[in-house]
């Protein structure tokens, strides 16, 4: 019979949805702080799917009592690198084109769709449209799109990967500045979304606003003030508190690899 271990996780905001990261279990929540009492394979699973993991600017902190035998946490972050190769899609459909950035950085199709749904037939400004894969998920959703990307070879390919899913029609594609070409097109009515680069190799334990030159330049010219709203895609580990005002939305993955760890977080300005 596995031992049965006290399991304490410090450092959860609450907009985290934090028994839906936890998985099962009787958690008990009090202030940032959860508490269960887990066997042993379930104890090592939870921490080695939370070892090195900042949400939202606050790292997330596993204490098991008894301590894990390292044995268990070495067999749970092997079963935890297997699973993390089954992760939710980025384009589905064959002939799509990427280059590297948008290998590391497009938004899975699935989560880009329901994003899209969430704003259904509202006119959509994505500033930084990369390989186009916001961009497909809001036209898919029946919302008109001004995609802006600087990178022209990156703008053709998001043209392309339009077509291949049928909705071309329904995106006007613009090469150059995004923030003076936003800027040139604000109305109250319409939605601003960014979705700056992250880099191959963004750092888990924190970022900031000074590390997203794009959001940088749109907090300074007083963009969301123009817009209806301004929804902005980070990674997990951003410090929410950086941006006065900014309510914060955790993403989860749609695969059983990803179903319990944030993909992305969105933050409305």
């Amino acid at each position: 019979m596995e031992k049965t271990h006290r399991v304490f996780v410090s450092g959860l905001l609450p907009w985290i949805e934090p028994k839906r990261l936890l998985g099962p279990g009787a958690w008990e929540l009090e202030s940032r702080t959860a508490r269960a009492e887990l066997v042993t394979h379930a104890a090592a699973d939870l921490d080695a799917r939370l070892h090195n993991v900042a949400i939202g600017g606050s790292a997330l902190h596993v204490v098991c009592e008894p301590p894990l035998s390292r044995p268990a946490v070495r067999a749970a972050r092997t079963t935890d690198a297997r699973r993390r190769r089954d992760t939710t899609p980025g384009f589905t459909r064959p002939g799509v084109r990427l280059d590297g950035e948008g290998k590391v950085s497009l938004t899975p199709e699935a989560l880009a769709l329901e994003l899209g749904q969430g704003f259904a037939g509202r006119a959509v400004i994505d500033a930084g449209c990369g390989a186009g894969g916001n961009s497909i998920g809001f036209a898919r959703a029946g919302c008109p799109v001004v995609a802006i990307e600087r990178n022209a070879a990156r703008l053709d390919d998001a043209r392309h990967n339009a077509r291949i899913y049928g909705v071309d029609g329904r995106i006007t594609y613009l090469a150059g500045d995004a923030v003076a070409l936003a800027a040139a097109r604000a109305t109250p009515e319409t939605l601003l979304f960014l979705d700056p680069p992250w880099g191959v190799e963004w750092a888990r334990s924190g970022m900031g606003v000074s590390e997203f030159p794009l959001l940088e330049e749109v907090i300074q010219a007083g963009l969301p003030a123009k817009f209806w709203r301004t929804i902005v895609k980070l990674p997990p580990s951003f410090r929410v508190n950086e941006i006065e005002g900014a309510r914060a939305r955790a993403v989860y993955g749609a695969a059983a690899g990803d179903a319990r760890r944030v993909k992305f977080l969105l933050l409305t300005l």
